[in-house]
């Protein structure tokens, strides 16, 4: 059932402009996972973050493995690349740091909600736990400072950036597509589709010929 649903998913996410990703050795269960960030106003505009993934084989009744394969300075990120964000904790209430069922994995998540979830995380960090402490402390006290380790980590992950991939922006991601008419009167018989026909004429003409026929039978 494991392998069945991931491949559901990670065809669904195949497709999307926010994220890039691939099988490691062709197996389903672990991937590749870039996530890019598509907000303009965003620190981490026009990064490339690449991170993996790896699924338990009794997934999804217990959560991916998720770490930055090049970790970046964050409150919530270990040095290793590991994140400390609730959807990746094993389900049910944790009792010790107070986290609700519904705040942790579930079977019903799946692994757009995890990818969502760190890219909301990047720019909303949790400083009141934090996993990387230095980090925290420079988030309140010098947030100047810390923009700018993370304009070094944005630009240090465009390395990762695979030869040939073109990357999405927030205009190119969201632009919609001009409808074009391409409609033209002089195409086919369009005056004889919605102006009349010779034919529909004849049609009304012969009805009133027979009508006064009619009528003139009745007057005899």
């Amino acid at each position: 059932m494991a392998e069945k649903i991931l491949m559901n998913e990670y065809k669904a996410l195949a497709k999307e402009t926010w994220t890039n990703i691939s099988l490691i050795n062709e197996n389903i269960f672990e991937w590749n996972a870039a996530l890019i960030v598509l907000n303009p106003d965003s620190a981490y505009y026009g990064g490339y973050f690449q991170a993996k993934l790896t699924f338990p084989r009794n997934y999804p009744f217990e959560p991916p493995d998720f770490r930055f394969t090049r970790p970046l300075w964050h409150p919530n990120i270990y040095p290793d690349g590991r994140l400390c964000i609730s959807i990746l904790h094993q389900p049910g209430e944790d009792m010790m740091s107070g986290e609700l069922a519904g705040e942790r994995w579930s079977p019903v998540q799946r692994v757009e909600s995890v990818l969502i979830s760190v890219l909301s995380l990047l720019d909303d960090a949790e400083v009141s736990s934090p996993a990387n402490v230095d980090a925290g402390v420079m988030l309140r006290k010098d947030p100047e400072a810390y923009k700018e380790k993370v304009k070094l980590d944005r630009e240090a992950s465009k390395q990762d950036i695979p030869a040939g991939f073109e990357m999405p922006t927030h205009e190119s991601a969201f632009k919609k597509e001009e409808k074009v008419d391409t409609f033209s009167w002089s195409d086919s018989e369009a005056e004889d589709d919605f102006g009349g026909s010779d034919s529909d004429e004849d049609m009304f003409d012969n009805d009133g010929d027979g009508e006064e026929g009619e009528a003139e039978e009745d007057e005899d």
